[in-house]
């Protein structure tokens, strides 16, 4: 039987729409071009461990991703990361952990002493200056980095929110649009005065607890929660698949053959013998500040301190950490090594084992779809991709069944 519609694309957000449109009542198929699904939410397996090869967590500033695991019987694997707070590798080579109260990198109280740690006196003073500025200064700034710089100056740009949207986003601050770092920032600066007090508004409204969570045994165990429902449902799944639909209704969850490309990114996964990180001393990761001496990583995630499924499925003194890259670095493993060395303050001279996974981040999406979903459309993040694609979803059975019935 032809299907109604065709989903191109098997990630997760081809996957939440293909299961939408078939718990609509529509008959889905689902055009994936690999031989897997799943997209930047994979697994891989180091030192005989499954670990995840790309996402590792979502947001919670929605319930989006939660309430979709709960309707996938996950809701009780859902896991917190360790409170412990990243760390910040500056610069000049010195880390300092990440300020507590901030937002990508934004802070809530710029005069605190972690900011002013991390950034000094003068760039602290200056952010502070965000309080007394007219509300108009940088409010129609384009880009995150723009409206930061206007109202809390450079250094607060150079020093906290480039890192953390490096480590994120894939990308600078001068080129996230300010509503793809977050929907609201724009409005709650409009409404609070200033730049700081969005940030705390911001903060206190999300739900309490971490601003992130992950699944217990690998956040790839939600590709095949959904797969499987989709294949309860009916959706007829198609692997190393022509791009050609076949049908006149196409959900576009990839973008087209010859598109612009986005940005390559490569994550190094490296299973240590290291008994001197049992104590985690640089707290959960690293974000690292573009120009650091001898670091090429943007990012470290230490896997065994952030999640307890991962420690607990190592021995003690074996260790997962991760390292993301722009680009894939010559000798990706070698250099990993030596990054995470340097960024966690010891030498690591017992690699067990390593992985090397990369993608693209950020292809342009079909100019002319008005069904076009995932992270080229929706933003960076399961936490706005899942919401986006079951909305459009939703939208597009309602269409389809108010011209049935017209």
């Amino acid at each position: 039987m032809p299907s109604d519609v065709t989903v191109v694309g098997g990630g997760v957000a081809g996957l939440v729409a293909a299961r939408r449109l078939a718990l609509e009542g529509m008959r889905v198929t689902v055009l994936e071009q690999s031989y897997r699904l799943g997209g930047q939410v994979a697994r891989q397996t180091v030192a005989g461990v499954d670990l995840d090869a790309a996402a590792e967590s979502f947001a919670t500033r929605t319930s989006a991703v939660a309430d979709l695991l709960a309707e996938l019987g996950l809701a009780g694997d859902i896991v917190a990361p360790d409170p412990a707070s990243a760390w910040l590798h500056r610069a000049d080579g010195t880390a300092v952990p990440l300020p507590a109260t901030g937002l990508l990198g934004i802070p809530g109280d710029p005069l605190a002493p972690d900011v002013v740690r991390a950034i000094g006196t003068a760039g602290a003073v200056r952010a502070a200056q965000d309080a007394t500025l007219p509300v108009e200064e940088g409010r129609d700034a384009s880009s995150l980095g723009e409206l930061v710089r206007h109202r809390m100056g450079q250094a607060v740009v150079d020093g906290l929110v480039a890192p953390v949207v490096r480590g994120v986003h894939s990308t600078d601050p001068d080129d996230l649009p300010v509503e793809r770092a977050h929907p609201r920032l724009r409005a709650e600066l409009q409404e609070r005065g200033s730049l700081a007090a969005a940030v705390r508004a911001l903060r206190a409204a999300a739900p309490a607890g971490s601003q992130v969570a992950g699944i217990r045994g690998g956040m790839f165990r939600l590709v095949d929660a959904l797969a499987a429902d989709c294949e309860r449902l009916g959706v007829r799944i198609e692997l190393a698949a022509s791009r050609d639909p076949g049908t006149s209704l196409v959900v576009h969850a990839a973008p087209p053959a010859g598109a612009p490309q986005g940005r390559r990114v490569t994550l190094v996964t490296l299973v240590v013998a290291a008994p001197d990180l049992d104590a985690a001393p640089r707290g959960t990761g690293m974000l690292v500040a573009a120009g650091a001496p001898g670091v090429g990583a943007r990012a470290l995630t230490h896997l065994s301190a952030k999640w307890q499924w991962v420690r607990d499925a190592f021995p003690s003194g074996t260790h997962a950490l991760r390292l993301s890259y722009d680009g894939e670095p010559d000798g990706a493993v070698a250099r990993a090594t030596a990054d995470a060395g340097i960024l966690l303050g010891t030498p690591l001279d017992r690699v067990l084992d390593a992985s090397l996974h990369s993608w693209t981040r950020g292809a342009a999406a079909p100019a002319t779809s008005s069904h076009a979903i995932g992270e080229s459309v929706a933003g960076t993040g399961l936490a706005s991709v899942v919401p986006q694609a079951d909305l459009v979803a939703r939208n597009l059975a309602r269409e389809t069944s108010i011209r049935r019935l017209g």
